[in-house]
């Protein structure tokens, strides 16, 4: 995969099933809805919370379609170029190369960009003849247009619940999506994605749970984020490696949480009302 100065991506080879599959608690039927999209060579859209699982889905599509993943992660610096790729000047000369998007369309790989509406819009414009029946990539810098190799799949994701106070994709470009919505699993999944992930005791995952039910609830007094099951793998990862759990929820779930000092109090009071 070319690097780009700006771009971060990440290129997986998750067709390799040699490797153990990426660890994912299905919450319907978003495997299935998933599968008929990447055979229908249709674009997906990830929305719901941060931390809810969207990456980690995407990763484990990835490996069960035997596609290598290619990841970027948008920002509000992203450009065009960055996706596409540029020419760079070398010591024998001047040459092109491709970026990430580029990379994946060539190569049949599911391009994944997390949290697109990071990316300034004049950036996103770009992927729209990727996400209809043209399937292709125009280069304007080299003339050349790309036809997406048989594999290829645009995934984006965002947080719609952060995003709507401050950005959003335009309807032009949200419609062409299969929309997949996320959220926390229920208590019973959220304690058992936590303990195979951590190798926390399950009476151990399933009080972490129950401690982040009581912080999502503190929604309603001002924290800005609810505490992700991402979040809660953390705590539990300090807290099997022998880290007592109280401080392990102090520095792994609370302080990450807010700087507010009277919502950090309430937050630590429903930590030791959970961890007497």
């Amino acid at each position: 995969m070319a690097e780009q100065s700006n771009a971060v991506a990440r290129l997986d080879r998750r067709g390799d099933h040699h490797q153990a599959p990426p660890y994912y608690l299905p919450a319907a039927d978003e495997v299935a809805l998933f599968e008929q999209c990447h055979h229908n060579k249709l674009a997906v859209m990830l929305k719901g919370p941060t931390g809810c699982g969207k990456t980690r889905f995407v990763e484990h599509m990835a490996w069960r379609l035997r596609r290598p993943l290619i990841t970027i992660s948008c920002h509000d610096d992203l450009s065009a170029s960055d996706l596409i790729g540029r020419f760079l000047i070398r010591h024998d000369g001047t040459v092109w190369q491709d970026g990430p998007l580029t990379t994946a369309v060539r190569s049949g790989a599911i391009c994944y960009l997390d949290e697109v509406v990071e990316a300034r819009q004049d950036t996103i414009v770009v992927l729209h003849p990727l996400t209809d029946y043209r399937r292709q990539l125009p280069i304007d810098k080299t003339g050349e247009i790309i036809d997406a190799a048989p594999g290829f799949q645009l995934v984006v994701s965002y947080n719609p619940g952060y995003q709507r106070m401050l950005k959003d994709l335009k309807p032009s470009t949200r419609q062409r999506f299969v929309a997949l919505d996320f959220d926390f699993p229920p208590p019973d999944r959220e304690a058992q994605i936590v303990a195979q992930e951590s190798g926390v005791p399950d009476t151990t995952a399933r009080a972490l749970v129950e401690l982040a039910h009581k912080l999502r609830a503190l929604r309603d007094r001002g924290l800005a984020e609810a505490p992700s099951t991402r979040l809660l793998v953390a705590t539990a990862h300090l807290a099997a490696r022998g880290i007592p759990v109280k401080r392990a929820c102090q520095v792994a779930l609370v302080s990450p949480l807010s700087d507010d000092a009277s919502l950090l109090a309430a937050m630590n009071d429903l930590v030791e009302l959970t961890f007497p």
